[in-house]
């Protein structure tokens, strides 16, 4: 079984300015967890901090009985933490197999690895000699989702899956993250179409100015709205 996920009492700076405030949460294995708020709720700062690419000014991240706030990027993704950041990071000259491999440091894993993603994205399969940046984006996006996977990562952060996507493409996209969840990766969702995420997601904690202001299941919220749009509002629920 796949480690998930705890944060307690983080906070998070950028530019001298805290973002993120005083945050407990989980991201429990073999779960969903979506990740709402409006802009500048801080909900990029908190997966950037969690993968190490900006450090976090206190509390505690922790995988098991491990602590991994203190560890450097590589160690964290070592220790099962991977990133989907925003943007298309691809490279766009070398062929999907390569792009895929170039995210393993051993050309058996490398191989083993483009097995995996094929498995997840059979789309992908009579694309795997042609170079990335002929592909839609929705392929280039579906690479980007590979090399994360690659490694069959604990945790798998995402940040705004979507982004530059046409909704029927999104529709299409994100009911992939539910085949992950069901063999045992605790993924930790952020993304712009929130009705479609609640569809997928287990449980939502809503940012808004750093502040936790809503955390309960996707169900009870798809059925409740009205307390989803009040907390983009600011209104603890």
């Amino acid at each position: 079984m796949k480690d998930g996920m705890e944060i307690h009492e983080l906070n998070v700076a950028r530019s001298g300015a805290l973002i993120v405030r005083n945050l407990s949460m989980s991201v429990p294995t073999g779960e969903i967890t979506v990740l709402l708020g409006p802009n500048g709720a801080g909900k990029s700062t908190l997966l950037d901090a969690i993968a190490g690419v900006i450090p976090v000014t206190s509390g505690c991240v922790s995988m098991g009985s491990r602590d991994v706030h203190t560890a450097s990027r590589r160690l964290r993704v070592q220790s099962g933490i991977s990133y989907v950041q925003q943007g298309r990071q691809i490279f766009p000259t070398l062929s999907v197999r390569a792009n895929i491999r170039a995210a393993m440091s051993r050309r058996e894993d490398a191989d083993t690895a483009v097995a995996r993603t094929l498995d997840i994205f059979p789309e992908l399969e009579k694309r795997l000699d042609t170079p990335a940046g002929m592909l839609s984006g929705g392929e280039q996006q579906m690479i980007v989702l590979a090399r994360s996977i690659a490694k069959d990562p604990k945790v798998l952060l995402i940040d705004e899956l979507s982004l530059g996507l046409a909704p029927v493409v999104v529709r299409r996209f994100l009911p992939l993250l539910e085949t992950l969840r069901n063999r045992g990766t605790a993924i930790l969702l952020v993304e712009q179409y929130a009705d479609a995420a609640l569809e997928i997601g287990n449980s939502v904690i809503v940012l808004n100015h750093g502040n936790c202001v809503l955390a309960d299941s996707c169900a009870v919220l798809r059925s409740n709205p009205q307390r989803l749009h009040a907390a983009y509002l600011g209104e603890r629920r």
